[in-house]
């Protein structure tokens, strides 16, 4: 009763139709100053420190280009998790559009480095049958920068709408052809967030990573929901020790999807992008 009081006041907060109509539309909408830029300097070490184990381990952090990287984590191992999965509008996103069984299958970050190159347009993963047959998103990814984004440091570039696009000629299901970039070059948008704002988009929708040909880094943390018909949770693998999971609000634990460990092992990046690897040609 308590969580569903909880879900009622976040949706009144939050315009649902707003919501639906942005993410079924354009793919994407955002929060300005959905947290204070103290709690994303916290994140931003916190993430840091991580990023270093990871390069120092096989399959720690896997690459999304040249100069680029994407590494997968604990829930735990950031201070923040827990004011992030259950901030107000995460909580009115997920459940307008993914259902009041929504469930948080992956956390990560990607790294973007100086001297990183265009990546080839592209979904994160192929569309499901749910969005392809019955026109539903049935998975979010929400990102978060923990630096304030200038147009040189590589920003996130994504084509309105293109979430609906059938995949004809797309290689893997991921890629569409080169004869279609002009498309999405002519509907491109640039997101240059600050530190503190938060977005939601459909991974369906074409987007790429640009070069950053700045000396700065460009990190951003990855919170990725699905509803129930989705199964990317198979591509992740989401830990939580039995202590941390004690400590967790009740109606935070039935939305994540996780596997319950004593001790914290080592993720092995099992979400591998090929086509990603050389950036574009």
């Amino acid at each position: 009763m308590v969580e569903e009081k909880f879900k009622k006041i976040a949706l009144a907060t939050y315009d649902v139709a707003q919501i639906i109509g942005g993410l079924y539309g354009d793919g994407i909408i955002a929060l300005k100053s959905a947290f204070s830029r103290e709690w994303v300097q916290q994140l931003d070490e916190d993430i840091w420190v991580l990023y270093q184990d990871a390069l120092k381990r096989p399959g720690g952090a896997v690459g999304r280009g040249p100069k680029r990287h994407y590494v997968e984590i604990h829930p735990e191992n950031i201070r923040g998790f827990v004011e992030l999965a259950t901030h107000p509008w995460v909580t009115a996103v997920c459940t307008a559009v993914l259902g009041l069984n929504y469930k948080i299958v992956e956390i990560g970050f990607d790294v973007p480095n100086p001297g990183a190159v265009d990546q080839p347009w592209h979904r994160d993963f192929p569309a499901p049958e749910d969005t392809i047959l019955g026109r539903r998103l049935n998975s979010l990814a929400f990102n978060l920068t923990t630096v304030d984004v200038l147009e040189d440091m590589g920003p996130f570039e994504i084509a309105p709408g293109t979430q609906w696009d059938l995949p004809e000629g797309f290689d893997h299901g991921m890629f569409p052809a080169k004869e279609s970039y002009a498309r999405y070059q002519e509907r491109a948008q640039r997101k240059m967030p600050q530190m503190g704002d938060i977005s939601a988009r459909s991974a369906l929708t074409i987007h790429r990573g640009t070069a950053n040909y700045s000396d700065k880094p460009r990190p951003a943390l990855v919170l990725g929901v699905d509803a129930p018909t989705a199964n990317n949770a198979e591509r992740h693998d989401l830990q939580i020790t039995r202590a941390y999971f004690e400590t967790l609000p009740d109606a935070l634990k039935k939305h994540l999807t996780y596997r319950l460990v004593d001790k914290l092992e080592p993720i092995y990046q099992a979400h591998t992008i090929e086509g990603l690897m050389m950036g574009e040609a």
